[in-house]
């Protein structure tokens, strides 16, 4: 029984225990996420009656702001905006400032009114449901805003039978068609997510080949790396140099071949050039940051991203909102890998060109950290092993 008097093997169960209870924290946002001040806007176009003086689209949206919306934890799960016309919240949905909308049109509380007459015509909404900016965020904010109108439906359809008994009137067929859905919605999907796009995930899905890439290919540096007997600094810093050109060229090569390949697969690239950039500059970046930890710890540093990975790409599949505050502001902002997870949402749902926008200014001053302390590195009195 020599396998027991190892002290490693001995601790083995232990071990185990840590490593389930390590990589179960991964599944905690995942279990029931409800949403925390979920952004939703709302316009009212509605101008009202002159006589009576009423505007009901503004009596709707009073209505929706007082409903209470609570998560599981008592919190609220929706932030209402109110906006100042169809054209502003369209320009916010691009912006990626509502998950979605709700939109009172003109004329609302005059068609409401014709509904108590002969030649009734519906009043009508518009619900606009932003998909590229998370597609599950998005579905959950338009079922709300579906649901809000299916009361109002039954609130409206209420009044209005009760008015019209209390008249002692007959419905006409016209009549009894409107009230059996007073409030006509509409709903109308912007940014789409497409068909082919892992149901609007396929930024996340991108991420972890070019994140195994960029580690792979830094393994492969190190180890040729200490293979090399390096005796003083300028060979290391000839090193260095060598692995930040060489990588560049890779990255462009992986930008462009991994464009090729979704593509290939079905992904809708609108922009074959500018996603191709992107993900060399998002490469790039994830090289040079990795090949600075190496070059300071040498391989260790492989948990730390593969850790990043594992914990870090579920999280990027939820909208913020969906996050506890521990997640959200302690490890979703602090991912490396969101910027490029951004900076593809934006190319591939929002038809956006590549700019030098928030993701791809993060993303370069992220590679150019890394190129400093790798370059840093070879200035050590000793290489790390």
């Amino acid at each position: 029984m020599s396998l027991l008097k190892s002290k490693l093997i001995v601790t083995l169960p232990v071990i185990v225990i840590a490593v389930i209870f390590i990589f179960s924290l991964a599944m905690i946002p995942s279990l029931n996420p409800a949403p925390r001040n979920l952004p939703i806007a709302i316009v009212n176009e509605d101008q009202g009656l002159a006589t009576p003086e009423v505007n009901t689209g503004g009596m709707i949206v009073s209505e929706i702001q007082s409903e209470t919306w609570a998560n599981p934890d008592g919190e609220p799960a929706v932030k209402w905006i109110e906006v100042g016309s169809e054209a502003e919240v369209k320009a916010g949905l691009d912006n990626q400032k509502y998950y979605a909308a709700l939109v009172i049109s003109k004329g609302f509380s005059e068609k409401q009114a014709s509904l108590m007459t002969p030649d009734p015509s519906s009043p009508r909404v518009q619900i606009y449901i932003n998909q590229g900016m998370n597609a599950s965020a998005s579905s959950m904010a338009g079922q709300m805003l579906n649901q809000a109108v299916h009361g109002m439906n039954e609130k409206l359809r209420a009044e209005l039978l009760a008015a019209i008994g209390q008249q002692g009137g007959m419905l006409s067929t016209k009549q009894a068609a409107a009230l059996a859905s007073p409030i006509v919605s509409e709903t109308i999907n912007v940014n789409a997510k497409g068909t082919r796009n892992g149901n609007g995930n396929s930024p996340v899905l991108m991420l972890q080949p070019l994140w195994m890439a960029s580690l792979i290919g830094n393994v492969v540096f190190l180890l040729v790396k200490n293979k090399q007997n390096y005796v003083n600094r300028k060979e290391r810093v000839r090193a260095n140099i060598i692995q930040i050109i060489w990588g560049t060229v890779i990255a462009l090569a992986a930008g462009f071949s991994f464009t090729w390949f979704a593509g290939s697969l079905g992904v809708h690239i609108s922009h074959f050039t500018d996603t191709a950039i992107f993900l060399a500059i998002a490469y790039l970046a994830f090289f040079l940051m990795i090949a600075a930890v190496f070059a300071w710890i040498g391989l260790k540093g492989m948990i730390i991203f593969v850790l990043l990975l594992f914990f870090g790409a579920p999280l990027l599949s939820f909208g913020p909102e969906f996050l506890s505050p521990f997640y959200r502001d302690w490890i979703l902002s602090w991912l490396p890998m969101r910027y490029m997870v951004d900076g593809l949402r934006e190319l591939l749902f929002f038809g956006q060109r590549l700019r030098m926008n928030h993701p791809t200014v993060i993303l370069i001053w992220i590679g150019t950290g890394g190129l400093l302390v790798l370059l840093a590195s070879a200035f050590r009195r000793s290489r790390a092993a």
